[in-house]
């Protein structure tokens, strides 16, 4: 028999960048929260205490902050007709675990939306036609805008202590900045980070090639800065160990440095550790949440009653808990009906490497998670898409995130070479200070039979179904990557180097889940501005259960050529000041259906 808890206004599934927003909100609204957090408690200064933070062996290879497959994961397969196996190594993605979620290991990359990315299916029926759009692609309006979401990107960054300059400033072009970009209120909280050797060359390329580019948005705080929460954040040091660790120097934003310090010492505010979430419960009608039931550390079942049920964990693991809960209809490929798990994406990336004349020295042992030079061009509609025959783009960008000795000391590009030995290391040593590579993070479109599902065989260590990805690369995108990647040849040539590589899989080839690309998975649970077309509506609140809010990548209705948390973030403050000045006010719906 469950134990039973006593009920509190907010239960919260996850501790990460969405829980830590609607912690701080509603509990300054003064509701009493609880975050349920299936991993363990992770903090700054117990976690990664220098020279422990930058153990290589233990964060990147061993991925000491990453989920543990052994007891959850996903099954994936390519097509609707085949079984589906059990992603049982981290390598395409790296599920997060723990308090801060991937937010406390991520490389920092804070982008907006572009504002044509937000309305995608109205923008390209306006501008090349109905028929443009393939049958089988199933893109659609977010249901808000970029003028609505502007005010949270703008208090999200400020949050985070983002670098940056801003290129569109109150409708003026502003010299140094994205002049491609949506229009901002404000200049970012900090000055861009410093551009090291590599990234200077980068952008005098691009220019001479005949582009735009800028210093790229950072949540690596150039300078010292206080948040609007009273939380003091570091300047970063370049040191190179930022994606898969903790920052030591308190600069990457997290929710242990920017968020968490405030809210856990309020005392409306709990979490639980090791509290693994299995179900939301629902009352006789089915359409109202009483609570949840989670497995503690010792085992038990408890319940947990509240008035209100926020789903803050990772893209996956929302939408697998509306699938085991029973809220919302689960999505057919078949017939197109249902909405739960519909318009599965995630990010088709690519790069070119270039390789500069002997003698170059790029110092690539020092790096930042997000700082260097990129450019839009070449991102969502802003190049006209006409003649090419496909929808979608990619940001551009060349980064240094770090040279260590394990994970970031390649090969020379282009070559064969063996796995180890004399050859190795002397291809390494060649690589090593004159190559760099400019990525290309590209765009995906949702599709019909691209989506996410119970699987009918695996089960997880507490007898529950896993998540089913079923997902392939389509023509699409692979058009888009190949014809970007000529473009940027382009500016690899500008360079004067030896040699130029493309890095850019073949139109036609399938998902490789070996080889990690980005954990930037989104969809299944999508926002939109009906219960047809999604599963909740512009304030993340479910059609179906109106005291259920669903957060975070997994209400994209499809993926873009950015980093998914700037709107991850910014959706989140738009949610929690509808709930704060609306729901609480009248709960029930606040988008009539």
């Amino acid at each position: 028999m469950a134990i039973k808890k006593d009920k509190v206004d907010v239960v919260m599934v996850g501790l990460g960048w969405t829980g830590s927003i609607l912690g701080m909100e509603l509990t300054e609204a003064g509701l009493n929260v609880l975050a349920l957090e299936r991993g363990d408690m992770r903090d700054t200064n117990t976690d990664t205490p220098y020279p422990k933070a930058v153990d290589e062996l233990k964060y990147s290879v061993r991925g000491a902050l990453f989920q543990d497959l052994s007891r959850e994961t996903v099954t994936i397969r390519h097509t609707l007709s085949d079984v589906a196996v059990p992603y049982r190594q981290h390598g395409s993605f790296l599920l997060g675990d723990g308090v801060g979620g991937a937010g406390f290991h991520w490389n920092g990359m804070m982008y907006r939306n572009l504002p044509e990315e937000l309305e995608m299916r109205t923008h390209h029926e306006q501008k090349y036609g109905k028929k443009f759009i393939p049958e089988d692609m199933t893109i659609q309006d977010h249901g808000v805008t970029y003028k609505e979401l502007e005010p949270f990107y703008d208090f999200s960054e400020k949050v985070m202590a983002v670098s940056g300059k801003a290129g569109n400033l109150k409708g003026k072009i502003v010299p140094g900045g994205n002049p491609l970009e949506g229009e901002r209120t404000d200049e970012f909280p900090t000055p861009p980070l410093q551009y090291q050797y590599s990234a200077s060359l980068v952008e005098k390329a691009m220019r001479d090639v005949g582009y735009h580019p800028y210093p790229a948005p950072a949540a690596n705080a150039s300078q010292p800065f206080t948040n609007p929460y009273g939380v003091r954040i570091g300047p970063c040091n370049y040191c190179g160990f930022c994606e898969n660790y903790g920052c030591y120097m308190y600069s990457k934003a997290s929710p242990q440095t920017t968020i968490l310090p405030v809210l856990l010492k309020r005392k409306n505010f709990e979490v639980r550790t090791k509290a693994q979430v299995i179900k939301v419960n629902l009352d006789a009608s089915g359409k109202r949440a009483t609570g949840v039931t989670y497995i503690d550390a010792q085992g038990r079942e408890v319940e947990q009653p509240a008035d209100l049920v926020l789903l803050t964990a990772f893209q996956t693991h929302n939408v697998r808990l509306l699938l085991l809960s029973g809220i919302g209809k689960p999505y057919d490929p078949v017939t197109g009906e249902g909405v739960v798990g519909k318009n599965f994406a995630y990010q088709y990336n690519g790069g070119i490497n270039v390789i500069m004349p002997k003698g170059t020295q790029f110092n690539p042992f020092i790096g930042t998670g997000a700082g260097g030079v990129g450019m839009d061009d070449l991102n969502a509609d802003q190049f006209d898409h006409g003649p090419l025959g496909f929808i979608g783009g990619a940001s551009i960008r060349h980064v240094r995130y770090g040279g260590r000795p394990i994970k970031q000391a390649g090969t020379m590009p282009g070559e064969k070479v063996p796995n180890w030995g004399s050859e190795w290391k002397a291809s390494v040593q060649d690589a090593y200070q004159r190559t760099l590579t400019i990525g290309m993070s590209g765009s995906v479109m949702a599709y019909r039979d691209n989506y996410l599902s119970l699987d009918p065989t695996y089960k997880d260590a507490n007898g529950q179904p896993l998540l089913r990805m079923t997902l392939n690369w389509k023509e699409n995108e692979g058009k888009m990557l190949t014809y970007i990647a000529g473009q940027m040849e382009k500016v690899g040539q500008a360079m004067n180097p030896e040699k130029v590589v493309k890095a850019v899989r073949k139109t036609g080839s399938s998902w490789d889940t070996r080889v990690y690309q980005s954990t930037h998975l989104t969809g299944g649970a999508i926002m939109g501005t009906t219960p047809k077309n999604s599963v909740v509506n512009k304030y993340l609140q479910s059609w179906d259960v109106p005291n259920v809010f669903v957060y975070g990548a997994c209400a994209f209705p499809q993926n873009m050529g950015y980093n998914p948390t700037g709107l991850v973030t910014a959706l989140a403050y738009h949610s929690a000041k509808a709930i704060r000045e609306q729901y609480l006010k009248n709960p029930g719906p606040l988008v009539q259906a």
